[in-house]
């Protein structure tokens, strides 16, 4: 029976020795383990849900931040692209939290990963993409975590994004001119070793060189030398048609005061105008002031004689009837010339324009613009453009056989538009601070220019080379023979300073710049009140006589300082000027050249010195040497040299606050009011005429009201 025995399988124990009971319990372990399993996954997928619920909050946040910081926007960007993704997180159910978290993260430093604290129960591994928890792995596709788009993918196609956070550099923008201001014509800037006989210069006849050596000139300067026969080359085929039938060139000439500028158009203008047969008005000068257009009156005048043109002036200095008269005449009815060069004003030349006078520029045939740049800048009142329009008379009928003495608007230049030929009017611009600006060159209208300029002058020791470098287009000329000063001061120490310079150091004549011409008559009575000086005063408070009158006696010596406003400042040549002071600083540089211009005239040396406050010192000699100056040396006044003057000084300031409390301002200033004086200024004056104590130790003040000096009392 043995043989037919069967052993039956009893389960793992394999011994056969268990029950039916303990069978049963094992089968009831393995269902609440499968149980247990299926439990644990249902909890890992919770916790999932739970991450991605968090990570979603997270990446919500730091989205609004990257909204409101646009800054950090690239930056979150980077962090965000380089962050891994997330693939499973531990089950620590039957563990506490911080021991979960801590088993995380040791396990995760073993193995070399990153334990991340934002998001509790997972370590992030960069290389393999996983995330591993406390019990295992789950893999990437399993976890669904929102990633930032990149910053293009986000923009709608078709459409350009403008701006951006990028950081690019910007290309600098150099300064582009045209050819004829890029590329002058160089006069050199040595007067005294680049002289020219006048007889070398070809096309002036024998009695214009000889006129001009009766007026002692032998020899050109270098402006004379090379703008003389530019003009005259125009002119060759003569006076009616331009060289080879077209029309001349436009002529800019930009050279430092004194250096001849006037007689470079005086004397081509003569030269050619001498050839002339009919009386007409061929030459037109307008100039900024009556006084400069007296001085260049007076040097065509000079030139002129014996020959047969004649020079008529219109400044406002005669009436209007004169000045009529002295323009043409009525004879046989019919309307004669008297006049071939007519020096003006603007607004003078304007008014006998419009009031369609005995002035005609149908004949015009030269147009000179001295002081340019500071015509250009009264262009607002349209006299070039109504110049313009009364010589290019187009509606006005001209036989034809009379129509080569006409002017037509200009036109291109074509085998038409020269034929017939017609007489040419060209322009003279002539100026020592000519701007190179061309939009404000565009408003003259100018035909094919040619520009003469000095050469740049070399860099001082006291200026560095990168400022002259970075303000080239601001240089200008300035006289080569002229030495500059700067004076530390204060305000009460002004007057005593031009005293000391007078009387002490013997510098006289001086001519003194104030900025008004209030302050130049407070200045001019405390100087005649302080006695043992010749002053005079000039302004445009006085009428055009006394000035002339005033600038004759300073030209012969008898007056020994003049107090001028800026009505001197421009193109006046005073001979004799051996020091010109700036009583107060000039705002701005081309009022500054043409100041200290009034001396070291024709390679003559001249000083030049200015009185600057403590705050002032730094800005002035900064826009000095920009604009090319030589050099500009601080000059220190002893006050021990100044005491014997003093006690003078306190008793003429207070004989002055006298005489302005007593002044008739309405008479002298029509424009001046009392009543419009701070009442600081009425009191001050009023302490003045009433309790004066001159004090020795006490310091002088000065009201910056009305400027009057006083001391503390």
């Amino acid at each position: 029976m043995t043989l037919f025995l069967g052993k039956r399988y009893l389960g793992d124990d394999g011994d056969g020795t268990i029950s039916k009971q303990s069978s049963s319990l094992v089968l009831l372990a393995r269902l609440d383990q499968k149980a247990k399993g299926k439990q644990k996954q249902n909890l890992t997928e919770e916790r999932i849900e739970i991450f991605e619920k968090h990570t979603g909050d997270l990446y919500v946040k730091k989205k609004r931040e990257a909204n409101n910081d646009s800054n950090q926007e690239s930056q979150i960007c980077k962090r965000r692209k380089s962050k891994a993704v997330i693939m499973t997180v531990s089950d620590h159910t039957h563990k506490g939290p911080d021991e979960c978290e801590e088993k995380i993260r040791k396990r995760g430093a073993n193995e070399g990963r990153k334990y991340d604290q934002s998001v509790p129960g997972c370590v992030v591994d960069k290389l393999s993409e996983t995330v591993t928890g406390s019990d295992g792995e789950v893999e990437r596709e399993d976890v669904n975590i929102p990633k930032e788009t990149s910053r293009k993918s986000s923009i709608p196609s078709g459409f350009t994004v403008l701006g951006g956070f990028e950081n690019t550099t910007i290309q600098k923008v150099h300064r582009v001119l045209p050819q004829w201001l890029a590329q002058p014509d160089v006069i050199p800037r040595d007067m005294k070793s680049k002289l020219l006989p006048c007889s070398d210069i070809r096309g002036l006849t024998v009695p214009l060189l000889k006129k001009l050596c009766n007026h002692g000139i032998n020899n050109f300067f270098p402006v004379q030398a090379e703008v003389i026969p530019a003009i005259l080359e125009g002119a060759q085929q003569g006076l009616l048609i331009g060289q080879a039938g077209y029309k001349p060139r436009d002529i800019c000439v930009s050279s430092p005061t004194g250096s001849g500028k006037t007689l470079a158009f005086v004397i081509p203008v003569i030269q050619v105008l001498m050839k002339r047969v009919v009386c007409e008005v061929r030459a037109l000068a307008v100039l900024p002031t009556k006084e400069l257009a007296q001085q260049v009156c007076k040097v065509f005048t000079a030139y002129a004689e014996g020959t047969t043109l004649r020079v008529a002036i219109l400044a406002g200095q005669k009436s209007f009837a004169a000045e009529l008269a002295s323009l043409s005449e009525e004879r046989g009815g019919m309307r004669r010339c008297l006049a071939d060069i007519v020096v003006a004003t603007p607004g003078r030349l304007v008014d006998h324009i419009n009031k369609n006078s005995g002035l005609s520029l149908d004949h015009l045939r030269f147009l000179i613009i001295d002081e340019a740049d500071k015509m250009i800048d009264s262009m607002r009142q349209s006299w070039l453009s109504q110049v313009v329009k009364a010589a290019y008379g187009t509606s006005k009928q001209t036989p034809e056989h009379m129509s080569i003495f006409n002017h037509r608007a200009p036109l291109y230049v074509t085998a038409t538009s020269l034929s017939p030929p017609q007489m040419p009017l060209q322009k003279l611009l002539f100026s020592a601070t000519l701007t190179k600006n061309p939009e404000k060159l565009e408003q003259l209208d100018l035909h094919q220019p040619r520009l003469f300029r000095s050469a740049n002058p070399p860099c001082s020791l006291n200026c560095p080379q990168s400022i002259v470098d970075s303000h080239k287009s601001e240089l200008f000329d300035f006289p080569q023979s002229l030495t500059e000063f700067y004076v530390l001061c204060t305000l009460c120490t002004k007057p005593l300073i031009i005293l000391h310079f007078i009387l002490h150091m013997k510098l006289s004549p001086i001519l003194c710049f104030v900025n008004s011409r209030v302050t130049a008559y407070r200045l001019y009575r405390l100087m005649q009140l302080f006695g043992g000086i010749q002053v005079a005063e000039f302004s445009s408070r006085l009428s055009p006589k006394e000035r002339k009158k005033k600038l004759k006696g300073f030209e012969q010596g008898k007056i020994h300082l003049m107090i001028s406003t800026d009505a001197a400042a421009r193109g006046i040549d005073i001979s004799g000027v051996k020091c010109v002071v700036n009583y107060d600083a000039p705002q701005y540089i081309r009022t500054y050249i043409h100041r200290i211009g009034r001396t070291a005239r024709a390679g003559k040396a001249g000083l030049a010195f200015t009185f600057l406050l403590g705050v002032q010192e730094k800005n002035f000699i900064q826009m000095v040497m920009e604009a090319g100056s030589l050099g500009i040396q601080k000059q220190i006044i002893n006050p021990a040299k100044m005491r014997s003057l003093e006690s003078r000084y306190e008793q003429t300031l207070q004989e002055l606050a006298a005489v302005i409390k007593g002044i008739n301002w309405r008479a002298g200033f029509p424009w001046f009011s009392w009543n419009s004086v701070p009442d600081t200024a009425k009191q001050t004056t009023n302490t003045l005429s009433r309790n004066w104590q001159p004090h020795k130790h006490k310091p002088i003040k000065s009201c910056k009201n009305c400027n009057i000096l006083y001391r503390a009392s």
